[in-house]
């Protein structure tokens, strides 16, 4: 599954390639001949990720940062709405390096409890050493790294950071390319086209899609 996962991300992040500030941009993936209902969306400072299927289909969520390509990767966090959303190594760090593809998985490391009840979970040499070396920390300059879920459920996903730098999503510009980005308040993301509400965002997804593709 993280091998097949790993080919979708790194797709969706050579599409993004030539953006010059690190950035999030959420995806989702879904196999050849496979159905899943899978939602990647990012608003009011969560990326949000759903994979409403079984754990093995092929099916994932998640968002490629983008602008990280030769960088040296030194550190990376996020924090997660409840420790029940870290499931079996996901959400987790995709890393692919000049050196090899590392996966760094929220069970890998030890969270720190936060004030509200959220948990954090950083990546560094020494939170992995401290954690038992259960994976190896990311060598050689980056080629892409990738935020995502990969089995059965949900995440929401906050202050992600590679390098010491908190990710966002770069403002959408060309409206939603899937009903799904419209949900979970994905619809206020959007600032060329705007939308008033949820409603607003779908129509004019399937005004500007549904009907060019004749369906």
């Amino acid at each position: 599954m993280k091998r097949l996962v790993f080919f979708a991300a790194a797709a969706a992040a050579l599409a993004l390639a030539g953006t010059a500030a690190a950035a999030l941009a959420p995806w989702t993936f879904v196999g050849t001949g496979t159905t899943c209902p899978v939602v990647s969306t990012y608003s009011n400072g969560v990326l949000h990720l759903e994979k409403n299927c079984t754990t093995s289909t092929n099916a994932a969520a998640g968002a490629s940062i983008t602008g990280l390509a030769g960088q040296t990767f030194s550190s990376g966090s996020f924090t997660l709405a409840s420790a029940t959303q870290c499931q079996g190594g996901s959400p987790r760090f995709n890393v692919v390096t000049s050196d090899a593809t590392f996966f760094l998985g929220c069970n890998n490391v030890t969270p720190t409890t936060n004030a509200d009840g959220t948990l954090t979970y950083t990546f560094t040499p020494a939170t992995i050493a401290a954690a038992g070396n259960q994976v190896p920390f990311p060598t050689g300059s980056i080629k892409t790294v990738d935020v995502l879920i990969d089995v059965q459920g949900t995440a929401d996903v906050s202050q992600i950071t590679v390098n010491g730098t908190t990710e966002v999503p770069v403002p959408a510009v060309n409206g939603p390319t899937s009903k799904s980005q419209c949900k979970h308040d994905g619809w206020k993301t959007f600032t060329s086209p705007t939308f008033r509400n949820q409603g607003k965002c779908v129509s004019w997804f399937e005004h500007h899609h549904t009907a060019k593709s004749g369906r």
